[in-house]
């Protein structure tokens, strides 16, 4: 009995740090825990993992452009066909121009509703619905980025926006071969349409870097280009521009002031009463212009405008008149002719005359 209580304690102290104990993770760097295996899926979400649907209904709307309008007015059978599989219902309002998307009792995921509302972002900033209508997968993100307000000169922004789509469209496809999305760009916006690891990546020798096992993890700064910033601002042509003139030492005449006006033309030597005369008889010839122009200007109502000259009815032609000799010679002709059946001699005779012919051809 001494011995079973003495070691009692001593046997429930090391059952304790037993059971402290756990067992150490093995040394891994934190990148290999952080990177996804090749080839993992993540399992889909279905009904059984959520039997009893949603409390409360969630609803999202957006606005779209005017000219979008007839464009969701075919797709948008499609587009509901397409929600109601995961039972989101879809509404289109052309009046306020906008795009409703809201769930119903019988929606069990819980993030379609999300999904649903990029669906309808995308469709308002000019993608199509077969490109859209990809977002609705669960291995499939996207992105809407405001490019905009990235720059304030207006000219310098379609500059950029234009170097991003490059002649013919190739720098865009080039980048959407990189990273394996789709890329659309509209008005100030772009649109892109892919898996989580393509909307990162946007360079060529990332994705080459990123096969190599050793080089996954470590940094890749060195492998980058390095570029100087050189703020190099082309001057604007003025839109007037001045031609500068031939140098000459001499320097311009000065102009003539009213006193050598009135000297050259003899005006300075008058008294102050002959040119107020002057003045005066200046103004009334002026207003005597300005009299003649009006009165020229009523006058106009009441000159007759010039008539055309009366056109005299054309003779009938020779040619045109009627040959009324020919016309009776006609009908005289049409009198003797007999009308009606033939008579029993008439008939004997071409009978005659017709058997003779058979004869002959016999």
């Amino acid at each position: 009995m001494a011995s079973s209580s003495l070691n009692g304690p001593a046997a429930a102290d090391r059952r304790s740090e037993f059971r402290n104990k756990k067992p150490k993770p093995e040394n891994r760097d934190e990148s290999e825990l952080l990177t996804v295996p090749d080839g993992w899926k993540e399992p889909a979400f279905s009904k059984e993992d959520n039997p009893r649907g949603l409390l409360e209904e969630s609803s999202f709307a957006t606005l779209f452009p005017k000219y979008r309008e007839a464009y969701l007015k075919e797709c948008w059978p499609l587009v509901q066909k397409a929600l109601n599989e995961h039972h989101i219902n879809a509404t289109l309002d052309l009046i306020e121009g906008s795009m409703t998307v809201c769930t119903t009792k019988k929606t069990f995921d819980p993030y379609i509703i999300i999904r649903a509302r990029d669906l309808i972002k995308l469709l308002a900033r000019s993608v199509s619905f077969e490109q859209a209508v990809r977002i609705l997968q669960d291995d499939v993100a996207c992105d809407i980025i405001k490019i905009g307000s990235l720059v304030r000169n207006k000219e310098r922004f379609v500059k950029r926006r234009q170097r991003l789509i490059g002649p013919k469209g190739s720098t865009l496809k080039a980048l959407e071969l990189l990273t394996n999305c789709y890329i659309m760009v509209q008005g100030n916006t772009v649109s892109v349409i892919g898996p989580f690891s393509g909307l990162k990546e946007t360079l060529m020798i990332k994705r080459e870097l990123a096969k190599d096992s050793e080089l996954r993890s470590q940094s890749w700064e060195r492998f980058l280009p390095q570029f100087k910033h050189k703020n190099v601002n082309k001057r604007k042509e003025p839109k007037k521009k001045t031609v500068k003139k031939e140098y000459t030492p001499f320097p311009p005449p000065q102009p003539e002031s009213q006193i050598d006006k009135e000297l050259a033309s003899g005006e300075y030597f008058l008294k102050a009463s002959q040119k107020k005369r002057q003045k005066m008889e200046a103004i009334k010839a002026k207003q005597a212009e300005a009299l003649s122009k009006r009165q020229e200007e009523r006058n106009k109502a009441f000159i007759p405008p010039k008539e055309k000259p009366v056109v005299k009815p054309k003779e009938a032609s020779t040619e045109n008149k009627i040959d009324v000799a020919a016309i009776k010679e006609k009908v005289k002709k049409a009198k003797n002719k007999k009308l009606g059946a033939l008579s029993a001699e008439e008939v004997k005779l071409k009978m005659e005359a017709d058997e003779k012919k058979k004869k002959k051809k016999k």
